[in-house]
């Protein structure tokens, strides 16, 4: 009697353990569907953001020329230019064999920024938004993206861009940059980054060289071409 009692023991622990190994096979690994690994998004995920506008330049003089508002090749949109004159800025490239037309800053006394605004619409840069554009650099200068906010704040990121041998297509996420305040007349950063800035309600976005230019030939610029910006449109009211 004892035998059998021990047969039927040790076929009870068989076929209870090919069950659990059975269903531990059938779970979902950690940090994949249905898993909950480290990282994972719980809950509906954030809205994917769609291109709420896009500038493209026109050279309208066919050369090299201080820019001028007929330069903006999107209607919807308004360029404003801080720290140095409009004029100071020069659009240039032909729009062929790899020479994209775009804004250059060789000619800039002074830092400065350029921005765009959507006569339409703010633009929101919270969740998944992101903006991408064409740069190429010179010397140790570098492509930081700047927004305005709807109050009038101004702030510059951390994100830089830096190719330096060609233009180079760069592409980044909002909620990864960290913001410091700008001087929007002199284009200097004031203070401590800002903590959780707003970015629900944006009025103007674009780009800051944060040292004068030095002139034509290799030294110190940057080049910005096509922009194009992700998010939400929030009409203006």
């Amino acid at each position: 009697m004892r035998k059998y009692s021990l047969r039927f023991l040790a076929v009870l622990v068989v076929v209870t353990s090919a069950a659990v190994f059975s269903s531990l096979a059938q779970e979902p690994a950690p940090g994949r569907g249905g898993g909950k690994g480290k990282g994972e998004f719980k809950g509906k995920g954030a809205a994917r953001p769609v291109l709420v506008f896009k500038e493209e330049w026109k050279n309208s003089a066919g050369k090299e020329h201080p820019y001028a508002p007929e330069d903006v090749s999107n209607s919807d949109l308004e360029m404003k230019v801080y720290g140095v004159k409009p004029t100071d800025v020069l659009v240039t490239g032909s729009g062929r064999d790899g020479d994209p037309i775009h804004l250059w800053t060789g000619l800039t006394p002074a830092p400065c920024a350029v921005t765009l605004k959507d006569k339409n619409s703010y633009v929101d840069l919270t969740g998944l938004a992101r903006i991408r554009w064409v740069s190429k650099v010179s010397g140790f200068h570098e492509v930081r993206p700047v927004i305005k906010l709807a109050d009038g704040t101004m702030l510059v990121g951390d994100h830089t861009d830096e190719a330096r041998a060609d233009y180079r297509v760069s592409e980044f996420n909002i909620s990864e940059t960290r913001w410091i305040r700008l001087d929007p007349e002199k284009v200097q950063t004031k203070g401590d980054f800002v903590a959780n800035p707003d970015l629900s309600k944006v009025d103007e976005v674009g780009f800051a060289d944060l040292t004068a230019g030095s002139g034509h030939g290799p030294g110190g610029w940057i080049d910005v071409g096509e922009i194009e910006v992700y998010g939400k449109a929030v009409p203006r009211t």
